[in-house]
């Protein structure tokens, strides 16, 4: 189990695509996510094939939000190559959560080999 913070605040459960094939379906297919899905070493995404449109937040190798958007379904989002890594999660979820451009980011998890 997996968990994105900051700050010592819990923002929500987070699946790791930390392998080939779940990096590749991502959320295609699914009909909804509960938490956040988290892609090590990711630059961009997209929505194609998507069933509902997500929050994108774009995390540096200091483990800062730099940027965070709405991708609508559909969508191919622009490259950021200062990013490290992307936070993905349902749309609407970042304004819940109250995460924003700036947020230092930790995925903490029982597992210390679980990032990369």
């Amino acid at each position: 189990m997996a968990w994105l913070m900051s700050e010592a605040r819990v923002f929500a459960s987070v699946e790791l695509a930390n392998d080939r094939h779940t990096r590749l379906k991502g959320l295609i297919g699914r009909d909804t996510i509960e938490g956040a899905f988290v892609i090590p070493s990711c630059r961009w995404v997209h929505t194609i094939g998507m069933r509902f449109p997500l929050d994108i937040a774009y995390v540096d190798s200091a483990n800062v939000v730099i940027k965070t958007e709405s991708l609508p379904r559909r969508r191919v989002g622009m490259p950021v190559p200062s990013a490290r890594m992307v936070i993905e999660a349902k749309a609407g979820a970042f304004e819940r959560w109250g995460l924003r451009v700036g947020d230092p980011i930790e995925i903490r998890t029982t597992d210390p080999n679980e990032v990369r």
